[in-house]
């Protein structure tokens, strides 16, 4: 696996690229790649091909792969029709070119004989070669660190989380929403219908990498089933590995095989074999990204105790009911709380209880104190294994007032992060029908304080108490396992 690793390594640090049907024209995707690594910083050289043009995006174009200056070529991003890619071989074959990466479509997938022996032909002659193929149908290579990029919009600071993703629509979906809650990533590579470089490849790469301490995948299917349970054991023997299967019903079973030319198997088989590799399984982006969240922000948690705060009647007891429905604990708000309470706000003491509910605060009582100064006292004195902080934003008040409880909000829940680390917030973001809604900006700021600030956001109580739930048992098992 350390060989699968160290070969794909070097691949990913190219002196040079060239794209292969580079364009001025903003809606093409010669453009589109060229465009992005200069926006992305990509310190090596950028060598635009296309008989058409002397220039693009200020950089000298070449006719043909073969008239680039350079001895040797190390990576090439093909955006070429599918008939062009057996003579661009032969090209990158003169230039030593070590990856190609084949935006190119219309293949395996399909599902005309001669488009998928035309795959097969191509892959067939660049093993021949010893040029590495990545597609063909994907959007390729996502390296902030080294500035090599797909689209001009895409974060340039690295994090830690490491992805391998079949479909390049999904992999733009989880880099631009995680990015929202402030989660950054190692690389993220799409490599579509995986005619050489396959997901088996790519596990035993992260799970090698040491710039990647997550791994999420999104795979449809697989071509190798002994290889990919072997990668898959070992990458999750080594890091966290949360798995995304596309195709599990017989909808997504044909639309997968139309999209990658993948056959998805059946869920019963893959859900069996996800947990017998020890990954984590998710049904959708959206745990996907709550289960990241949780694996980029949090220190390991095992223990169930959860103390709530910031609801508000009937929010307060549907929180409750989510949160114990996952098997999580609401323990009593410690006495020596109520104590504190019985001299200085005597009307409360008996009446706080977890969660928290901010609608006993009224303004009078928030002039000594606030529920979420009460949330930092119990943060402190009581033994919680985690802190869960909701902001919503159906208070009657004027926004002005709103504003206020929201910096006290910020100032109290910043304060428990310095003091422990197992704090999340849930954001209610409402407002969409709304744009310039006052509170739905400042609940949108305060996502992105929260995040910068080191805190893990979420937007829903059901969806962190299922990834908190899948985090636990992970570090759990980890735990029994050491």
């Amino acid at each position: 696996m350390q060989d699968v690793y160290s070969k794909l390594d070097d691949l990913l640090h190219p002196r040079s690229i060239a794209i292969v049907g580079a364009s001025p024209r903003l809606t093409s995707a010669g453009y589109l790649y060229t465009s992005a690594l200069i926006e992305a910083g990509y310190k090596g050289k950028i060598y635009p091909v296309n008989p058409k043009y002397g220039e693009i995006l200020g950089l000298k174009s070449y006719p043909s792969l073969v008239e680039i200056p350079d001895q040797n070529v190390d990576f090439v991003v093909s955006v070429v029709r599918a008939e062009r890619v057996p003579e661009l071989i032969e090209e990158c074959h003169v230039k030593k070119v070590k990856l190609i990466h084949l935006y190119t479509a219309r293949m395996k997938e399909t599902g005309i004989k001669e488009r998928v022996e035309l795959e097969n032909q191509i892959v067939k002659k660049a093993k021949e070669y010893g040029i590495r193929v990545l597609g063909p149908n994907c959007m390729g290579v996502y390296y902030p660190k080294m500035g090599i990029s797909w689209e001009n919009d895409l974060p340039k600071e690295a994090g830690t989380v490491g992805g391998l993703l079949q479909s390049g629509g999904l992999s733009c979906e989880l880099i631009r929403y995680a990015s929202l809650r402030g989660i950054r990533f190692s690389k993220i590579i799409n490599y579509g219908n995986a005619s050489d470089i396959d997901e088996s490849d790519l596990l035993a790469y992260f799970a090698n990498d040491p710039e990647t301490n997550v791994i999420v995948a999104y795979i449809e299917g697989v071509k190798d089933g002994k290889k990919f349970i072997n990668a898959l054991s070992y990458a999750a023997e080594n890091k966290p590995v949360i798995v995304l299967k596309g195709g599990k019903g017989e909808a997504g079973k044909t639309a997968a095989l139309s999209h990658t030319g993948s056959m998805a198997g059946s869920s019963a088989v893959w859900s069996a074999v996800l947990k017998q590799c020890r990954a984590i399984e998710v049904a959708s982006l959206d745990e996907l990204i709550d289960l990241v969240t949780a694996f980029n922000f949090l220190p390991p948690i095992t223990g169930e105790k959860v103390l709530i705060a910031g609801g508000s009647g009937g929010t307060s007891v549907v929180s409750a009911d989510i949160w114990e429905k996952e098997g999580f604990k609401l323990p009593e708000i410690p006495d020596q709380l109520r104590g504190e309470l019985r001299k200085n706000v005597p009307e409360l003491s008996d009446w706080i209880r977890n969660p928290i509910d901010r609608s006993i605060f009224q303004t009078q009582r928030m002039e000594k104190i606030t529920p979420w100064q009460a949330f930092l006292k119990a943060s402190e004195i009581g033994n919680f294994d985690l802190l869960v902080a909701e902001l919503v934003q159906s208070d009657p008040w004027p926004d002005d007032v709103w504003k206020q409880y929201l910096d006290d909000f910020l100032y109290n829940v910043l304060k428990v992060k310095e003091n422990k680390g197992n704090l999340i917030a849930i954001i209610e973001i409402q407002g969409f029908i709304d744009m310039e809604r006052l509170r739905w900006r400042l609940a949108a700021q305060a996502v992105k304080t929260l995040s910068q600030n080191g805190v893990a956001v979420f937007y829903t109580d059901s969806g962190a108490a299922k990834a908190l739930r899948k985090f636990i048992e992970y570090w759990r098992r980890k735990t029994r396992v050491s």
